[in-house]
């Protein structure tokens, strides 16, 4: 069973009557405190409810999970886009001190990195450079949050491309910096939890106009996932109420480096006229 995929509430509510007594307790605690119990060992939740570890591990099983790590794992994937802002608020309160906060938001950024390393389809990263090297034109849509990367992905393919088109809120509709792409180009759909509305609807446009669909997400139910002709997943699990975008920025990096590869020595000739601009206009600080 792809427990990624399951819609955990759901399946608690369908089982429910099904469960020991004690398999209930933790059911009901966990459909009432989602938040809380995301973050909690087999033992730590056992104890809450009033029941023994392995009474947990048992209801894992009896819900389809090989393991409560398992359970634990769907949890917390049902909470990135369940929990509101002040939930999340809720959750950073543990904290006893400063360096604790940065501890632990740095070690969960490098568990972010690691696990999309590991999880990363080498195939679906070198289709996504083919399909952005051939496109027409490339249409970048990130927006909320992910609006941040989104910009800095267009500002490099600009860099290496001059066909990239970055659609965000300006002084025009989003929909009017799209409506004319066609089944030539190609549309980068950036979305984390919590996901957008909007960039949903627009990459549902441009599918619907023909356009090829890539999207850069967390996970394969991801909204803009369902839509994505190639999917890339980033883990973006949260350790607060700021989301963690720093696995979606570093495969966003490989994704500019290995397509600066490929278009090296065009890139090169641009690259040593734009340093010829930026010492003329004093772009940057000389060192001494």
């Amino acid at each position: 069973m792809n427990e990624e995929n399951k819609d955990l509430i759901r399946t608690i509510k369908q089982n429910f009557t099904k469960l020991s007594k004690g398999q209930k307790l933790i059911a009901q605690f966990i459909m009432d405190n989602y938040d809380k119990a995301a973050f909690m060992t087999a033992s730590k939740l056992g104890d809450k409810v009033g029941v023994s570890e392995s009474t947990v591990v048992r209801f894992a099983g009896a819900l389809g999970f090989d393991g409560y790590p398992k359970l634990q794992k769907s949890l917390q994937e049902l909470i990135k886009t369940k929990l509101t802002t002040v939930q999340r608020v809720e959750m950073s309160q543990d904290y006893s001190s400063d360096f604790e906060v940065l501890n632990k938001i740095l070690k969960s950024d490098i568990d972010n990195i690691r696990n999309t390393l590991e999880d990363i389809n080498p195939k679906a990263f070198e289709d996504v450079i083919d399909k952005i090297a051939s496109a027409k034109k490339i249409y970048i849509v990130g927006l909320r949050t992910s609006s941040a990367i989104a910009d800095y992905l267009g500002f490099y393919l600009n860099l290496i491309l001059d066909n990239v088109v970055l659609v965000n809120y300006g002084i025009s509709d989003v929909f009017e910096q799209i409506i004319k792409v066609s089944e030539e180009d190609l549309v980068i759909g950036i979305s984390f939890p919590r996901y957008s509305k909007k960039t949903y609807e627009i990459l549902e446009f441009a599918k619907k106009q023909g356009a090829t669909i890539v999207a850069l997400t967390d996970s394969h139910i991801s909204p803009i996932a369902t839509l994505s002709d190639n999917t890339l997943l980033a883990k973006s699990n949260m350790a607060s109420f700021v989301d963690s975008l720093v696995a979606p920025l570093s495969l966003i990096n490989a994704l500019i480096v290995a397509l600066g590869m490929r278009e090296k020595d065009k890139i090169k000739g641009y690259f040593d006229k734009l340093e010829h601009v930026w010492k003329d206009f004093n772009i940057y600080e000389e060192q001494a």
